[in-house]
């Protein structure tokens, strides 16, 4: 059974900051998570819930809750500036 991808409004926000090309391959990137929640090149998170994923120089931060089968976006935003 697929999940659901569910993103906060706040980084829907960062989503829409992004440069236009990289904003196609992230959406892209997030539809696949329904399928994959946890894909090839994921990383856990140390420190923190969640898993990451790379585009680029940009990183998109999710939890996954198995209960609900729910794939949550916590944010998005350039390498240098995801984690402060």
């Amino acid at each position: 059974m697929p999940y659901s991808v569910y993103i906060k409004q706040s980084a829907e926000k960062e989503l829409d900051r992004l440069p236009s090309k990289i904003q196609e391959i992230v959406i892209k990137k997030l539809t696949s998570l329904g399928e994959h929640p946890i894909p090839k090149g994921a990383k856990k998170l140390q420190g923190k819930e969640g898993y990451r994923i790379r585009v680029g120089d940009y990183r998109i931060l999710y939890i996954i809750h198995e209960s609900e089968k729910k794939v949550e976006i916590i944010s998005m935003a350039h390498r240098r500036d995801i984690y402060r």
